[in-house]
């Protein structure tokens, strides 16, 4: 009998259009596996968010697979050391992989050439994280230029089916019990908001693609609009491979509206996001521009009114009611609206001075797609500290963005203590509310101005 082939999983927990396990289904014997390794991953193991999305992704992956007749090996510990022991007690004759990015997926994919016959594959993206190079060949920094020729080079490859059988080996390697790993939070069950809001499976993702393709002419008018549902909220089953971007975009490739245009370049911010962890892998952990390591921000360990801001900011007790809206839904749900996204953490680096880094971690434990490129270039971008970001001196006024992009309703969601209250006021309670709905912990002016005051003091011109 051919030799069984092991097909390691990370963030592609999918049946169809995975080329690792289509390959290997090809080659022999499947043996998928799939490792929980929380030491490479170091201060971005999974949070608790990603952790509960996880461990429904694998039941799901794993009721797949059982319908093939075939399982999911599910080990802990040590990535590379794992694999060895499965090929070296099933007589595996290679490992099948999807390319990943992460620093410590890079790393344990060299670590493993070196021990097993690792064949990787291109899965993730639109196009494989360096395929895209400018006409010298270097990477592009800037997201306008790599955009526009991602654009010239696309299509992408075309959507693999599921195997069509996937056959198993003589004896299964012994695998842990997900129930074990104890991924689900217990005491307290702070998910059952993320219950509510989310279906975690491979179909419930294609069931949210069809509903995409109904909306997505929206996306351009509406993207921006928080109380309106036109957003495809996609990012989880992408994040965790449940549906792939190649599968996307042929499901859309036909639209001719402005919004699906606008949507495909979100797809392309997200191989980009990837482009620039493969040039700088520090991108969640360091400044890209080293002249913001002198900023004085206020520091949550040292600084008592600082951990006080930061925790009001973290609950949604801001008293800035669009901030609050946002930061109560990631809690509820796993997941915040992008125009939010980009309020909130304003908030926090320049009405609150400080550090990004303190929102990228937040955000790490707290989302359901919480992709460490993703989050950490978002995150620069709006600091200014990024390779491509927005000037830090451009501040967002809060009130000002809750009324220009109507949030409203979406306020009255995730604020019920001012549903009563009509417009204006929902954006800007006035005083007699701030007995039930917290006072604003700073004005938008003095934020603003302590914010550029710490700027010109790091320029030298303060």
């Amino acid at each position: 009998m051919t030799q069984p082939q092991i097909v390691w999983l990370r963030r592609d927990l999918r049946m169809a259009d995975n080329p690792a396990l289509y390959h290997a289904a090809q080659a022999g014997p499947v043996i998928a596996v799939y490792v929980l390794d929380d030491a490479r991953a170091g201060s971005h193991k999974y949070g608790g968010a990603s952790r509960w999305w996880l461990h429904h992704a694998l039941e799901d992956l794993a009721a797949s697979l059982a319908k093939r007749h075939a399982r999911l090996i599910l080990l802990r510990g040590d990535t590379v050391e794992e694999l060895a022991k499965i090929a070296e007690e099933t007589g595996a004759e290679a490992v099948h992989a999807n390319r990943h990015y992460e620093p410590w997926w890079r790393k344990a994919q060299g670590e493993l050439k070196e021990r097993l016959e690792l064949k990787l594959y291109d899965a993730n993206y639109l196009l494989p994280p360096g395929a895209v190079v400018t006409g010298s060949g270097t990477p592009y920094k800037i997201y306008t230029p790599f955009s526009k020729a991602t654009l010239e080079q696309l299509p992408p490859r075309d959507v693999l089916p599921e195997p069509e059988t996937v056959s198993s080996p003589d004896t299964w390697p012994s695998s842990d019990a997900l129930e074990d790993w104890n991924l689900l939070p217990t005491h307290p069950d702070w998910a059952g908001g993320m219950r509510d809001f989310w279906q975690v499976s491979e179909a419930a993702a294609h069931e949210r693609l069809g509903w995409w393709e109904d909306h997505v002419d929206d996306y351009q008018e509406d993207r921006n609009l928080p109380s309106v549902d036109k957003t495809s909220q996609l990012s989880p089953y992408l994040h965790f491979g449940q549906v792939s971007p190649i599968q996307i975009w042929h499901s859309l490739k036909d639209k001719r509206s402005y919004g699906w245009k606008t949507f495909e370049k979100e797809l392309i911010w997200r191989d980009y996001a990837q482009n620039a962890i493969c040039q700088f892998p520090r991108y969640a952990l360091d400044n890209y521009r080293d002249e913001f390591d002198k900023i004085e921000w206020r520091d949550p360990e040292t600084d008592e009114s600082a951990a006080r801001d930061l925790k009001a900011w973290q609950q949604g007790r801001t008293g800035y009611p669009i901030v609050d809206a946002g930061m109560r839904q990631l809690w509820q749900t796993g997941w915040m609206h992008n125009r939010v996204r980009m309020i909130a953490a304003s908030f926090l680096i320049k009405h609150l001075l400080i550090d990004w880094r303190e929102g990228e971690q937040w955000f790490w434990d707290t989302l359901v797609d919480a992709d460490y490129a993703s989050n950490a270039t978002n995150w620069q971008w709006t600091a200014g500290t990024g390779v491509d970001s927005n000037m830090f001196v451009r501040i967002m006024a809060p009130l000002s963005q809750s009324e220009k992009f109507d949030a409203a309703g979406y306020i009255r969601q995730y604020v019920p203590e001012l549903a009563d209250l009509d417009e204006p006021f929902v954006h800007d309670p006035p005083d007699h509310m701030r007995g039930r709905y917290p006072a604003r912990i700073i004005g938008h002016r003095e934020g603003r101005e302590r914010a550029l005051a710490a700027y010109k003091a790091m320029k030298g011109y303060g």
